[in-house]
């Protein structure tokens, strides 16, 4: 796919896998919708005239669904996924987002909140006339 990324199909392909990043981080149903909608462009590059041609509709849904928690063989869809970016950053995006392990962020409710105190301990400074 990089090989040439002017070329309309690797346009095509790389919105594709934005697409799927896009549903990966909101979960969105219209995301989704979204991703399928490229995949179905993508499928009719194929030139199948019969609209046989499904494997990005059908790859798309399978990884929709194993984003979202309920595919089949989840862990090894989404490394098959993986293993077809070529783009670093797409593909470190795309794990970060998909990443089953990740904790949010601990609020930090202990945080001193700056008051009267904040400059004890510091030799006060005299106003200089000079």
């Amino acid at each position: 796919m990089r090989e040439d990324a002017t070329k309309p199909e690797s346009r095509l392909l790389c919105a594709w896998q934005l697409a799927v990043l896009r549903f990966a981080v909101t979960l969105d149903d219209d995301d989704r919708m979204q991703a399928l909608g490229l995949a179905g462009e993508v499928d009719r590059l194929g030139g199948a005239a019969d609209d046989a041609f499904h494997f990005f509709r059908r790859t798309t849904a399978e990884l929709c669904a194993a984003i979202s928690g309920r595919g089949a063989d989840q862990d090894a869809v989404i490394r098959r996924f993986l293993a077809q970016i070529d783009n670093v950053r797409l593909k470190r995006a795309v794990e970060a987002a998909i990443a089953r392990d990740r904790t949010p962020p601990k609020l930090v409710a202990s945080r001193m909140k700056p008051g009267n105190d904040l400059w004890r301990g510091l030799p006060s400074r005299r106003a200089t006339g000079t």
